[in-house]
């Protein structure tokens, strides 16, 4: 996704914690929409599955079969897109790598999962030999001071451990898809090694349509925990806007 194509970064360091706003540059939005919009049937369906449909069937199938699968609802599209950004920004800019594209497993397009928003995991040399990344995603045309705390509570939450639910979740879906060591991993590191808070990282990662910068920053100045914070921002003038674009850029293409 290369955010650092579209947008201007600003890092800074907060009560000992990573603090990151990103804000989308106005001239290259329409860049950034083509680009999310190529990656986003990929966080909704498994590349292989639309392929092997599109190879059986015909295109227009195919693009059925995805368009079924992408919400309708402005506002869960404006989570579901948020949580596609922090899985695409963990991967891309980060020391994790989030395995698992959970929105593959919704239950219905107009509902959000529950749970741990993404889970990102990094190897370690110690024992156990993989470490986590707990992270929370907020979207919000407007953020607000009430929404962070929201997401610091989620955060907190289970002593700021990832849910035994959620590394299940997790590992399940790595088993079914033949990654048998890494599943295998987390299982170990849930029930046998132990999690502790020294084995885990936060995020917090918010998309808005107005600037994170005070409200991300006082979070981590309040934060007294254990746990390293890492705090990100993402600023995209007209937030609605730009959530319709994405979506509509890829029914677009579906129609083509």
């Amino acid at each position: 996704m290369n955010f650092g194509d579209w947008c201007e970064i600003a890092a800074e360091i907060a009560n000992g914690h990573d603090l990151n706003v990103l804000s989308s540059q106005d001239s290259k939005v329409g860049q950034a929409c083509e680009r999310i919009a190529a990656a986003l049937p990929g966080h909704y369906a498994l590349p292989a599955r639309i392929a092997a449909i599109l190879d059986k069937f015909s295109k227009d199938q195919a693009a059925a079969y995805v368009r079924e699968k992408l919400p309708k609802s402005k506002q869960i599209r404006s989570g579901d897109l948020g949580e596609i950004l922090a899985t695409q920004y963990i991967d891309e800019r980060t020391g994790y790598n989030a395995p698992i594209k959970r929105l593959r497993w919704k239950d219905h397009r107009e509902m959000s999962m529950r749970g741990d928003d993404v889970i990102g995991i990094a190897p370690t040399q110690g024992n156990p030999p993989i470490s986590f990344l707990k992270s929370e995603v907020k979207s919000r045309a407007t953020l607000s001071p009430g929404v962070v705390e929201e997401a610091r509570l989620a955060l907190n939450g289970n002593s700021g451990l990832p849910s035994p639910h959620a590394l299940a979740f997790v590992s399940d879906r790595l088993h079914g898809a033949g990654q048998d060591e890494l599943a295998d991993l987390i299982i170990a590191a849930q029930l046998q090694d132990g999690i502790s808070q020294a084995h885990v990282q936060h995020l917090l990662f918010t998309f808005s349509g107005n600037a994170p910068n005070d409200y991300l920053k006082a979070d981590l100045e309040n934060y007294d925990g254990p746990i390293h914070q890492n705090a990100v921002g993402l600023y995209v003038n007209k937030h609605q806007e730009f959530v319709a674009a994405v979506y509509e850029t890829v029914e677009a293409g579906d129609e083509s």
